[in-house]
């Protein structure tokens, strides 16, 4: 199956932007990125390869010039002259098996280097997808981090003016204090962790964006389809870019053995010369020399003749060649297996985990509902007495951590989506302007969420 990626999108001019969507940044990755850049080279150089491999299936043009200066000495004959000869030379390939399979062989490194190509721009596209996303994740990780820091804070000050007027033991203020300071520790982490998201994006792109557009919170979690795990892996078995470069170059190993077979071959080459030789110097009419027609001091001549070589023995080359390019052929051979059975238990695994992506989010949209009546609750029992320091910080923690997991199901929904499409060889740069459609730089992201309570719309869509 020989189809091919689109090149990409147009590339976008490097300016100072505010806020960056994710077809932006891959349009930037797509002219920086040195992956992409080395896999086209690679496709260009063994497409030159072709040209290279086929010059020697060619006829070959050449012109040939000599110059020689003769002195003769001997009983009869004492004389000196010069000859200068040159001309034109034609050598035809006939039957030479050796060199047709090595161009064979250049065509399948070719298709290789195609199919990775196609590979790395798959790859480049989930790549930038990855790395947005994880920003987007970093930064809502960091948003709970920070409320969850500024609530615990409230309540490690509530607590110490309870505790001066004497309403609770010295015991809940060391409780809220012990919170807030692990609070603080997992806010510096977050920070960092966010920095190091935005580094990796930045490796891709080469630019610091400001901000990047959020998700829209009503983004929807559609199922695969087709919905058959068995249909994903048919599909990525016939069209994963990986599994066609494997074959290829299975194919390109296979071809170099028949090369090496072919040592045992005879070669035939037609050859046709034409040339002229004229003589100057030559004083002594009569002499052997005039008796070879050297009429007028020069000779033209052209020839025109067959080369047969049959080799009969060269060292054990042959055989140790063939032997060795056998192994390479069984190493090709492995090689496709594994990856077919890599790419058979990815296509069937990624279907099954976009699934659970999409069941987990559906479940946490209910527990942040849930969780966040449980902490209005438990801090309405502070206030009358019934719950302590310790359920409240408790229950403020777990609805940010519902805030939290839900994002991060919705980012592992895309980025798993994006992989199975990588598996099955049908994603493309469509997928990232579909995406796109649902960010933008005034969606409110979790931040409403944690610093207003907001409960979520449903974002599932069986």
């Amino acid at each position: 199956m020989k189809k091919r990626m689109l090149p990409g999108l147009m590339l976008l001019a490097c300016q100072p932007v505010l806020a960056l969507d994710l077809v932006g940044t891959y349009e930037q990755a797509l002219s920086y990125d040195s992956g992409i850049a080395a896999a086209r080279a690679s496709l260009e150089a063994q497409r030159a390869n072709i040209d290279v491999s086929r010059s020697n299936l060619l006829p070959q043009v050449s012109a040939f010039g000599d110059a020689s200066y003769i002195d003769t000495n001997s009983d009869n004959l004492d004389d000196d002259y010069t000859t200068i000869g040159y001309g034109v030379q034609l050598t035809q390939p006939l039957f030479r098996a050796d060199t047709w399979f090595r161009f064979e062989n250049s065509q399948f490194l070719s298709e290789s280097a195609q199919a990775q190509y196609s590979l790395a721009q798959q790859q480049l596209i989930l790549d930038v997808a990855t790395a947005y996303f994880n920003v987007l994740r970093a930064s809502d990780t960091l948003t709970t981090a920070r409320a969850t820091e500024a609530a615990i804070q409230r309540q490690y000050e509530q607590a110490q003016e309870r505790y001066e007027v004497g309403l609770i033991a010295i015991t809940e203020v060391y409780e809220a204090r012990a919170s807030y300071d692990d609070s603080k520790s997992q806010r510096i982490a977050a920070e960092s962790n966010l920095d190091i998201a935005k580094e990796r994006l930045a490796r891709l792109t080469g630019d610091y964006p400001e901000t990047l557009e959020n998700l829209e919170q009503r983004f929807p979690l559609m199922r695969p389809e087709p919905m058959d795990p068995g249909a994903w892996e048919r599909i990525a078995l016939e069209q994963n870019w990986q599994i066609q470069s494997t074959l290829y170059e299975l194919n390109a190993n296979e071809a170099t053995l028949k090369a090496a077979k072919a040592g045992h071959l005879p070669t035939l080459d037609l050859n046709a010369s034409y040339g002229r030789t004229e003589i100057n110097g030559l004083d002594q009419p009569g002499t052997a020399l005039q008796g070879r027609g050297t009429s007028g001091g020069a000779t033209t001549e052209g020839v025109i003749s067959l080369s047969l070589n049959v080799p009969i023995y060269l060292g054990g080359g042959v055989q140790a060649g063939v032997r060795q390019q056998r192994s390479l052929v069984d190493v090709a051979e492995q090689t496709l297996r594994t990856v077919r059975r890599d790419v058979r238990v990815n296509a069937r695994s990624l279907y099954r985990t976009v699934n659970t992506n999409i069941e987990s989010a559906s479940a946490l949209e209910q527990t942040i509902v849930s969780r966040r009546s449980a902490l209005d609750a438990t801090e309405a029992g502070y206030e009358v007495g019934t719950r302590n320091i310790v359920e409240v910080l408790d229950a403020q923690r777990n609805y940010f951590i519902a805030l939290r997991d839900y994002a991060n199901a919705r980012y592992d929904y895309i980025i798993n989506t994006l992989s199975l499409k990588l598996t099955a060889g049908t994603l493309s740069p469509q997928d990232l302007i579909a995406l796109n459609e649902w960010l933008s730089p005034a969606a409110p992201g979790i931040e409403a969420l944690a610093n207003e309570g907001e409960t979520l719309a449903d974002p599932t869509a069986n």
